[in-house]
């Protein structure tokens, strides 16, 4: 029996620091072996939010144990493995650089391949850790930096259908939460007080609701919270307001998502109608209901990874390593880290004000 790729996947892209072991079984069915995730929550807390400097500080005294504790966590022997995933980009370029060199060093050490990793592609193939996923699918990637409606081909080959023209989903779910009073990371909160409040007590803006297609827009829903958290002074009237942003959130998703689901049916034809949703934000408990109605109405079939494997993990890393391992794609010693790193490179860039949709 031929020995199956064993891939050491290290991330690195903002504050959590994470290794994992990745293996396949004889079907080609991804094992996971080892998958530790180093949280930097108690760091940023007080800040409100990630502090760069801060963060790649952490990735620094941390790297080494995280990536050791995976190892060992997997009974994988170090010349047992065949080659280092790491993400290069998009992400902050000084914690980027923490993972990514220690993972060409690391692969330099034990003479075996490197592989540069897109954080994006790691979640756009997250769910084929826990489930069997041909191509092509519709993916919906939501995360504190990202959101994207992506048609997913093969690997490595994506055509973006819809984007933000400003925030992410989950920065305004993270800036909803702090301007509510609720400590930092509070986007995953949100839910806790939208299920004590009235959803139906705030009219908030929907931007570009009628039109950009399945683009999205989220900075003129923040503007709103803003000025309507300057005059609450009860409990309940944050509940409400934590409930009236929720339903926004499901109202805006669930139009752009129809509008997605034509899109992809148009270069895909009615087949294979499978929609994933990835990314942190895809842990959201009503969001999945939500996502999951509408994909029964429309006879899609809904697909998401596990909660572990929505955030950041270095699991999704090494699944991407493992695809492009099997394809000979390896990088050079001298790949750099990329800031910004779209998963298809021929979409139009639609960020800031005056995008014309």
């Amino acid at each position: 029996m031929n020995k199956k790729p064993i891939i050491l996947g290290i991330e690195s892209s903002c504050d959590e620091t994470a290794a994992s072991i990745l293996t396949e079984n004889q079907h080609g069915a991804p094992i996971v072996l080892s998958n530790v995730v180093s949280s930097q929550v108690n760091i940023h807390k007080e800040f409100g939010g990630v502090v760069p400097e801060l963060a790649a500080r952490s990735h620094i005294e941390k790297i080494d144990l995280i990536v050791k504790k995976a190892i060992d966590d997997s009974g994988v022997k170090i010349n047992e493995i065949d080659a280092v995933a790491s993400t290069a980009g998009p992400g902050l370029i000084v914690c980027l650089s923490v993972g990514l060199s220690f993972g060409k060093a690391f692969a330099h050490s034990i003479n075996k391949p490197f592989i540069a990793i897109n954080h994006l592609e790691g979640h756009a193939l997250s769910p084929r850790l826990n489930s069997i996923l041909e191509f092509p699918y519709l993916l919906l990637l939501i995360s504190g930096g990202h959101s994207q409606y992506l048609n997913v081909q093969d690997v490595g080959k994506y055509k973006r259908l819809g984007t933000t023209i400003d925030d992410a989903l989950g920065e305004a779910f993270d800036k909803t939460a702090k301007l509510l009073g609720i400590e930092f990371p509070g986007g995953p909160k949100i839910e806790i007080l939208a299920d004590k409040g009235d959803p139906n007590r705030y009219d908030l803006p929907k931007p570009i609701y009628n039109k950009g297609g399945c683009n999205l827009s989220f900075a003129g829903l923040k503007t709103a919270i803003l000025k309507i958290t300057k005059n609450i002074k009860t409990d309940q009237e944050k509940f409400d307001l934590a409930a009236s942003f929720q339903k926004t959130i499901l109202e805006i998703l669930n139009k752009k998502t129809t509008i997605a689901f034509k899109e992809f049916e148009k270069q895909n034809g009615i087949k294979n109608k499978k929609f994933v949703v990835a990314g942190g934000v895809a842990a959201n408990k009503n969001i999945r209901e939500m996502l999951k109605k509408l994909c029964d109405e429309k006879n899609y079939e809904s697909i998401f990874p596990d909660k572990e494997y929505c955030g950041d993990n270095a699991a999704m890393i090494a699944i991407v390593g493992l695809e492009k391992f099997k394809k000979k794609k390896f990088n050079k010693l001298d790949y750099p880290a990329k800031p910004r790193w779209s998963l298809d490179e021929d979409a139009i860039f639609l960020k800031g004000a005056g995008v014309k949709l």
